[in-house]
């Protein structure tokens, strides 16, 4: 949040997670991170679960392949393509450019620790000049505790399916700084008949020195591994026929396998007039090998179409952000001005296989994505802060560079840039009525893989999201809400489709519907929030007939009751669903089953410093699926046939643990 006046101009909602606003878009401030600090996560991609906000997130592959991410009625794949949604951690980008399985991949979230979580932020749209690449549908920013209340946390769990899970943390007391240093490491096999068998490590460090004059300085590093098998997405004709499990599998050699490491630091001054000047940095190192089939004996009736994707990658940033309160002719405003810079070095290559040892090359090539910008940003507050209005304007310049190892022909340099307006405008019309009128316009950006860009010259290099969103907010009391309506406008994009080396045209498209959000704070020990993100229609401009747009929900119900440290005892109980949606651009018919799921956690301090912890996921034990995609397939002995394909989502899960902490500072 910017400053107490805008504080003031925005509403908020107690519930799980940190959500601040920026200038330039009023909206639901929740300020609890209970679920992160309570919940025992059993696997990592339910951390997205619980964010809400119109947010839809589905396993691939049973937990140890990025997720696929659904929002606003757009299919983000693995989060980088229609819009892109952005999710940073301590001001690091995880969606990762010209990566082995897709476009602004989101596989490095698989080394955060929910336990070190000490705030997410989420922006609707692309409404802060802060953020380019990958920003068109919204920004998650994730920041990590840089200290713990207790100088040694731990924490151990089990449950069903051999899954077993640990977190230990070590947070000194120092005179003049912060620090921490933590592991956590979990195994799971998962309900599937052929065994998961998922092994994670991570080691999370940060140490935070305090210097004189209001400076500090910071650095950090994390590290993680994880390996996997998987049963893929099955035919779900197969499983209706009764002839595969829905946890079966058809292919027991996929699965992957990842190591990365990240080390960061950043210079962080405060000024006597409430100015802010922050620098930061990192480099990362990632090894990616994922083994796919996801069409089986299609192409290949002998042999099967196993694949394997690799992604070899260096990556280096850097960010610098000026921050400053002034007057401007007696009105009182907020400045913030900044650039980034962000480069990958990336190996980057697709095998056909047998069993796990690649026979063929099909696709191999050097890549080097550059991204340089810079931002500015004003927020006014006129009438007694009744009128605040917001601007900001933003640049990136692109280079990329393709070496192609197989094809030399292929191989090129091509820059492309892009300029992103951001607006606002929040009008409070009576102090004493608790209602504010909000609009936001943003443009943001997403860019098409290097190769598609260089291989296909003609192509639009940076793909725009043009957002548009008018609502109103209120505060009566203990209850807080927003409601708004939005309309997406995206322009013509190509994505290169790393499955098969092949590419995907689209043509402009557009999104529309509306929002609600509601948080009570029915006393200091329990809170309610909910939301609603409808999607009224989503279909591809110009096309006669309407073709339209495919592989996301129009309806993401949300709601959580929280209680927080009554006698003893915290929990939650939370709800999330979609509604069925389309799977086909002409036929409605052809569509993927919705779902309604529950999830619920308690903990019950045992004695000072001891707590034990309850979770259980899918509390009413609903089959359900959580991807569906569309496509053609063929099993052995069977004619090629275009079906849906699926994974399932996990059944009733319960998970048990301690959790203790000791040396309270």
């Amino acid at each position: 949040m910017y400053g107490e006046d805008a504080q003031r101009a925005i509403p908020t909602v107690h519930t799980t997670v940190v959500i601040t606003a920026s200038p330039v878009e009023p909206t639901v401030d929740r300020k609890d991170a209970e679920v992160f600090s309570r919940t025992l996560f059993g696997r990592d991609d339910q951390v997205l679960h619980v964010l809400g906000a119109g947010i839809n997130a589905g396993q691939h592959e049973g937990g140890g392949k990025s997720l696929e991410i659904r929002r606003f009625g757009f299919n983000l794949d693995h989060g980088g393509v229609n819009g892109g949604l952005k999710i940073l951690v301590d001001n690091i980008q995880q969606n990762q450019t010209t990566q082995g399985h897709g476009q602004g991949y989101l596989g490095s979230l698989k080394s955060l620790s929910p336990e070190l979580v000490q705030e997410v932020s989420i922006i609707n749209g692309p409404f802060s000049a802060e953020y380019g690449d990958f920003s068109g549908l919204g920004v998650v920013h994730i920041r990590l505790r840089e200290s713990l209340a207790d100088k040694l946390t731990a924490r151990f769990q089990g449950g069903p399916f051999d899954s077993l899970r640990g977190f230990a943390g070590y947070s000194p007391e120092l005179k003049n700084g912060d620090a921490v240093v933590a592991y956590e490491g979990s195994y799971t096999n998962g309900p599937f008949v052929h065994p998961l068998g998922y092994r994670r490590d991570n080691i999370t460090g940060n140490y935070l020195r305090r210097l004189k004059g209001r400076n500090v300085v910071s650095l950090k590093f994390n590290g993680g591994r994880n390996d996997f098998t998987s049963a893929g997405q099955i035919p779900l004709d197969e499983v209706f026929a009764g002839r595969l499990d829905p946890f079966g599998y058809l292919d027991p050699s996929q699965g992957g396998q990842v190591r990365q490491g990240t080390l960061a630091g950043y210079w962080r001054r405060e000024g006597s007039r409430g100015e802010v000047l922050k620098v930061d940095g990192f480099m990362g190192r990632s090894l990616f090998d994922l083994y796919s089939n996801f069409t089986y004996f299609l192409n290949e009736p002998e042999t099967g179409d196993a694949i394997q994707q690799h992604d070899s990658r260096l990556m280096e940033g850097a960010n610098v952000q000026y921050m400053r309160p002034h007057q401007l002719g007696g009105i009182q405003a907020l400045f913030t001005g900044g650039g980034n810079f962000h480069d990958n070095q990336i190996l980057v290559g697709l095998d056909s296989r047998v069993g796990r040892v690649p026979v063929a090359a099909i696709t191999k090539a050097n890549a080097r994505v550059t991204n340089g910008a810079g931002y500015v940003q004003e927020t006014l507050n006129l009438f007694g802060n009744r009128v605040q209005l917001g601007g900001g304007l933003r640049f990136d310049q692109f280079r990329f560079q393709i070496v192609d190892l197989m094809d030399p022909r292929a191989s090129g340099t091509k820059t492309a840039g892009r300029w992103q307006p951001k607006a606002s405008f929040a009008y409070t019309p009576w102090q004493r009525l608790p209602v504010t009128l909000h609009a936001n316009y943003g443009r943001g950006i997403s860019t098409s893989d290097a190769r598609v860009i260089v291989q296909r010259p003609e192509s639009q290099r940076i793909a725009t999201t043009d957002f548009y969103e008018v609502g109103t907010s209120h505060r009566v009391g203990r209850v807080s809400a927003t409601t708004d309506v939005f309309l997406i406008d995206r322009s013509a994009e190509q994505v290169y489709l790393a499955d098969d080396g092949t590419y995907e045209f689209k043509g402009p498209s557009r999104s529309y519907g509306f929002e609600t959000k509601l948080g009570v704070e029915i006393s200091r020990y329990v809170s309610f929030y909910g939301g609603m993100t409808k999607v009224a229609n989503a279909y591809f401009r110009g096309t006669r007939p309407r073709e339209y747009v495919t592989n996301a929900p129009h309806f993401v119900p949300n709601a959580g009751l929280t209680l927080t440290s009554w006698h003893g005892w915290s929990g939650s109980l939370r709800f999330r669903g979609i509604n069925h949606y389309r799977l086909d651009g002409f036929d409605g018919g052809i569509a993927a089953a919705g779902h309604v799921v529950w999830d619920a956690g308690i903990a019950r301090r045992v004695r000072r410093g001891v707590e034990f912890n309850v979770t259980v996921d899918n509390i009413l034990n609903r089959s359900y699926w959580e991807t569906q995609n569309y496509y053609e397939s063929r099993l052995a002995g069977q004619m090629p046939m275009t079906r849906i394909h699926a994974t399932p989502g996990y059944p009733r899960t319960v998970m048990a643990g301690i959790t203790v902490r000791r040396f309270g500072k």
